[in-house]
């Protein structure tokens, strides 16, 4: 309570906040208003139906569910700022333009953002075709006249949020993109929870199932907390021939990916499920049996499904980690500075060791986001029953999520009450 205090006292940080809530209750207001002519019943039973779907729901924070103008959520410029990351790592001209500092961070921001709007104008046409493949809910979905207005709207909605989160970003407090995210998945947890509730209401056999789910999702947060803030220290030490080294470490994370190797592992996984659904209803016998087998065997509860996902999120974090985390750069930088690590030569030799630290890592952490994607699938399937299937509160990338971005705000609010404090002493 005394913290709370002390962040309204502090002008500043206060008007920061709540320009940060203006802005989340802008995008909110911005998810109910549905795209007229889309027959919302139908809509509603997609959803309720395809376990996929209620997934992408998830992260769009329900907008996907009432066809909102902005349907997409941040999905296109998350894509449009992957891609990019990738590519500064494989192209020359934007690794030149990642060294430039401020300048060139910025000059990325706006390839992004330029990239975002052709991005979501594809995925809004590949949205609409997967939900209208479901059961019809635009009519004469094949008219330009009618599907090209539903995709700009839809693209232009999500160029409008990620225009909100950049705003916040600069007068608000936090990581605007990352909160506006944060907020589309809380959103969900009271629905999840109200419908707990209700079944275990009517029936008094399912309320240790239903207190289980509450435990169990704590459980997943506490041990997200942990290894969200665990990193490994390692010693460097700085001196000259005239001063007595000086001792300092350089901390690299155990979860060194974030979510990132979820969302590249659900993309890939989940693939095929998508296109079998597109062609279950062709008229070749090989395409049809095709996609039942696919449909049996990669649903979100098979066991092939849980396997593949676990091994891929293991694959993309060292994939994600080794184009991410120069150790070559590391050590060329400290070595340039005058440091080195005790009892490890300076230049390869360092490098080598960071390689190899960070490699060891990558295993913990790979694991451990692994386990964070796959276990609530798992306990889901323990806990249900043949007539009430309980939904999870959170799903594991949402816990990922929710906490990397409390964490953060934290640390933004505390620096910014330290300095504050700092100024004031001068």
């Amino acid at each position: 309570m005394q913290k709370l205090v002390q962040i309204f006292k502090n002008q500043g940080l206060r008007k920061k906040i709540l320009f940060t809530i203006a802005i989340i209750v802008a995008y909110r207001f911005l998810a109910q208003i549905s795209i007229p002519g889309i027959d919302l019943v139908a809509l509603k039973s997609i959803f309720e139906q395809n376990e996929y779907l209620s997934l992408f729901s998830l992260l769009t924070g329900g907008s996907a569910e009432n066809f909102s103008i902005v349907l997409m959520g941040l999905g296109p410029y998350i894509n449009a700022s992957i891609i990019i990351q990738l590519l500064t790592v494989i192209w020359p001209k934007l690794e030149e333009m990642s060294k430039e500092g401020e300048t060139g961070r910025k000059k990325l921001n706006a390839i992004t953002r330029w990239l975002t709007l052709p991005l979501a104008f594809l995925q809004s046409y590949g949205t609409i075709l997967l939900l209208n493949s479901q059961m019809p809910i635009i009519s004469n979905i094949s008219d330009p006249s009618v599907i090209l207005p539903i995709m700009l709207t839809v693209s232009a909605g999500s160029v409008l949020i990620m225009w909100l989160g950049e705003i916040m970003t600069e007068n608000g407090i936090g990581n605007g993109i990352s909160l506006l995210i944060l907020v589309s998945i809380i959103s969900t947890v009271p629905t999840a929870l109200a419908q707990n509730l209700i079944v275990a209401s009517s029936d008094i056999n399912q309320l240790i199932p239903v207190v289980s789910v509450v435990l169990f999702t704590l459980a997943l947060i506490v041990a997200t907390v942990i290894v969200t803030d665990a990193s490994r220290e390692i010693p460097v030490a700085y001196g000259s021939k005239t001063k007595k080294a000086s001792v300092s470490s350089l901390p690299i994370k155990v979860n060194q990916a974030g979510m990132i190797p979820i969302i590249f592992a659900v993309s890939v996984v989940t693939l095929p499920t998508i296109v079998a659904q597109l062609i279950s209803g062709s008229s070749s016998s090989t395409l049809v049996a095709i996609s039942e087998f696919v449909l049996a065997n990669f649903g979100m509860n098979q066991p092939l499904y849980i396997l593949t996902l676990f091994l891929l999120i293991l694959g993309f974090t060292y994939f994600y980690v080794n184009i991410t985390f120069d150790t070559e750069k590391v050590a060329e930088n400290m070595q340039k500075r005058g440091g080195y690590i005790p009892g490890i030569r300076p230049g390869k030799n360092t490098a080598d060791y960071l390689r190899q630290v960070s490699d060891r890592l990558n295993l913990f952490g790979g694991l451990f986001i692994a386990l964070i994607a796959v276990l609530p699938i798992i306990f889901q399937n323990l806990i249900g029953t043949t007539g009430n299937q309980l939904p999870l509160l959170i799903s594991g990338a949402g816990i990922l999520i929710i906490v990397g971005v409390i964490l953060d705000l934290k640390r933004q609010v505390e620096a910014n009450l330290i300095s504050d404090n700092y100024n004031n002493l001068i």
